[in-house]
């Protein structure tokens, strides 16, 4: 009997649904690219209001477990989908995540990961202050991420820890924001919360090998998700958004 883990929603939104899009692509994705160190749970039943999943029975994570980890984000990423974004918005924690169809890396993190969150903030001269960096290093920061991104790459999206399970034996992937970009975003975030270990980046980098630019890059794509940090929590990651800025406007 499989045992299960129903995860409920009280917003009035397809934030579960858009969830249970996200895991079934992966699985998708994952079985295609024969990527047998990744795991994603069974989905069981979805509506607006809960989502059913396979429960997995977490434990502590081996090096094994980390390096399989590093090996099958290397092997997800590898496939070139051809163009950027998404079919659909989704939900990067609570927010929406807007998406559409690029060929242009840069436009596209600039207008639909950086503006969008941008136009979230509420206090008018924070906005004003933001729109005005954005702005000005508008063209070297999309020349920037044109230039040093490979491929479209299937990218969960929300890659730290939490998103993350291992069993006794197995790696599972759980709660994506999933969109086509540069898989150095899906890395990048890797190191928000404190990282992976030393097993998962260098069996990561064994098969694909980090860009000259990585840390520049890191700082950019990061950038994004302490928007949205600062948008659902408050001034806490303003400081954070602030060094993310410094890094285009010294692109």
């Amino acid at each position: 009997m499989v045992r299960t883990h129903v995860k409920h929603n009280s917003l009035n939104n397809d934030a579960l649904l858009r969830e249970a899009d996200g895991l079934e692509l992966l699985r998708s994705h994952i079985q295609k690219q024969s990527v047998r160190y990744l795991r994603i749970p069974k989905l069981l039943a979805v509506s607006s209001a809960t989502l059913t999943m396979e429960r997995v029975e977490t434990n502590t994570a081996s090096e094994t477990q980390m390096k399989h980890l590093g090996t099958g984000l290397a092997m997800m990423h590898g496939a070139d989908h051809g163009v950027f974004g998404f079919s659909r918005d989704n939900y990067i924690g609570l927010s929406v995540q807007h998406n559409d169809w690029s060929e242009d890396w840069g436009a596209f993190f600039l207008e639909w990961r950086l503006m969008a969150q941008v136009n979230m903030i509420e206090e008018p001269q924070i906005k004003r202050e933001f729109r005005q960096v954005l702005a000005s290093g508008s063209s070297r920061l999309m020349d920037f991420l044109n230039a040093n991104c490979q491929r479209a790459s299937l990218l969960h999206g929300d890659l730290w820890q939490g998103n993350v399970l291992f069993d006794r034996s197995q790696v599972w992937l759980i709660d994506p924001a999933v969109y086509y970009g540069d898989s150095e975003a899906d890395l990048a975030m890797t190191e928000m919360f404190g990282g992976f270990g030393r097993a998962f980046y260098r069996s990561y980098c064994a098969h694909t090998p980090l860009s000259q630019q990585y840390e520049r890059k890191r700082d950019i794509y990061n950038l994004y998700h302490y928007l949205n940090h600062y948008n659902l929590f408050g001034p806490q990651y303003l400081d954070a958004c602030r060094r993310g800025l410094s890094v285009i406007s010294d692109l």
